[in-house]
């Protein structure tokens, strides 16, 4: 069957981006499914670098359609200005090469005032959101009081329904949260602007992807943010809003069961995160700071939307094995294998460890990870730079041990892994 799904297998930020734009090399449509600008997609190639937040990373493919899903919330702002980025380095943004559902719903300027009114309110239990309206989005949408793509296209109905919605959002932002309301005929004039642009984009992504997987033409769906960040499977509450795992794809993109192909899991070769919750693995001081890099590479581990410091750790095959259930991942994308070289000993988490009792799986899924330890298998480390290789064998015996070793630990076989982030930093294992 011809469709393809990437996710994530941690907190996000595994490196999705570059192999979406890999994997976009043989598909048709490369199809967005689930969160907002509140997650980014870094794309390399040669001198050009692209960082993407809304537009699915694989349009960098000069064949491929891009797509966004009714699973997506939309800044409009965002979105137009991810299209003039790409027009202006020379990638085709048209009405045919970019198509966005009518049911996806907009995140407007009162949803961010609202986002930052509740984390400022949250005080030290805040959640680490990104402050872009995208909680508020989804609630708006499930409380069934959300704009979609669809309303733009009736310009009367849209502005009564923007100024509905900033009226009902004003008042929460005045009474609960004690904030400066918005101004409601600003944001409607921006918003009935931004509409013009973007109603020459709007289509029926359902019937779109579903008629060309009738056609045995290929469609990659690419999620946003990782499995551990599930609303429902994730490590609750510090959540996204959204469902970044492989059955997001299909409710994300009305897409019905039986077109399934392959299940494509990234993880980085260690753990990150960004913003609160629990990190069992997570490292500080100098190992912390090597890992994650200073912040002057496109790659080093600071967030793509936020710029924040990500927080680091050793990889945890507990949460890699429970993603993978999670999501029937039948193959594994590997990352930053590279960033590996120069440690003596590397290790990696295997199980925890709680009142005397080992637990290989979690007990009542990721929620609460309080108390349990790490425990630790250790390894050797290498010391040659792993840029360059293209080969398999061509690799250190210490990095295809360490490799093989996941595989096992896991039981899902690793087939890609990045040296780098460029386009061709990449190893297929056979």
């Amino acid at each position: 069957m011809p469709l393809d799904i990437v996710v994530g297998t941690q907190w996000g930020d595994e490196g999705k981006g570059r192999f979406v734009d890999l994997l976009a090399a043989d598909a048709d449509y490369v199809a967005r499914f689930n969160g907002g600008d509140n997650a980014g997609h870094t794309v390399t190639v040669g001198s050009q670098t692209f960082k993407l937040h809304l537009i699915p990373s694989g349009i960098i493919q000069p064949h491929s359609v891009g797509v966004i899903g009714n699973g997506v919330v939309v800044c409009p702002e965002i979105l137009i200005n991810e299209i003039k980025i790409l027009l202006a380095a020379g990638v085709e943004i048209t009405p045919q090469r970019l198509q966005i559902s009518y049911g996806a719903h907009l995140i407007t300027p009162a949803h961010i005032a609202l986002d930052k009114a509740q984390e400022q309110a949250r005080g030290k239990t805040m959640i680490g959101t990104t402050l872009r309206g995208i909680g508020p989005a989804y609630t708006s949408k499930v409380s069934r009081a959300g704009i979609r793509f669809l309303d733009m296209l009736d310009a009367g109905n849209f502005e009564t329904r923007i100024n509905r919605h900033v009226t009902e959002v004003n008042d929460h932002l005045t009474k609960l949260y004690q904030a400066e309301p918005i101004n409601p005929k600003r944001v409607i004039d921006d918003l009935c602007q931004y509409s013009d642009e973007i109603t020459p984009y709007i289509s029926d992504v359902s019937s779109l992807l579903t008629g060309a997987l009738k056609q045995g033409r290929r469609v990659l769906a690419e999620g946003a943010q990782g499995t551990l960040l599930d609303l429902d499977h994730g490590t609750y509450p510090f959540v996204t809003s959204s469902t970044p795992t492989a059955g997001g794809a299909l409710v994300g993109l009305g897409i019905g069961m039986g077109y399934g192909d392959r299940v494509i899991g990234v993880t980085k070769s260690f753990q990150t995160r960004v913003g609160s919750g629990p990190f069992p693995t997570e490292l500080e001081g100098d190992l912390a700071h090597k890992l994650r890099g200073t912040g002057e590479q496109p790659w080093d581990e600071f967030g793509t939307t936020t710029g924040r410091p990500r927080r680091v750790g050793w990889l945890d095959l507990v949460l890699l094995r429970y993603a993978a259930r999670i999501n029937g991942i039948n193959e594994l994308a590997l990352t930053k294998l590279d960033i590996l070289s120069g440690f003596d000993q590397l290790f990696i988490c295997t199980g925890y460890r709680k009142d005397n009792q080992t637990h290989l799986e979690l007990p009542f899924g990721p929620g609460n990870l309080d108390g349990f330890d790490p425990i630790y298998e250790e390894f050797p480390g290498w010391e040659q730079d792993l840029t360059s290789v293209r080969k398999w064998e061509e690799l250190p015996a210490a990095a295809r041990s360490y490799v093989l070793s996941i595989e096992q630990l896991i039981g899902v076989k690793i087939k890609l892994i990045s040296v780098g982030p460029e386009r061709e930093q990449v190893i297929e294992k056979n």
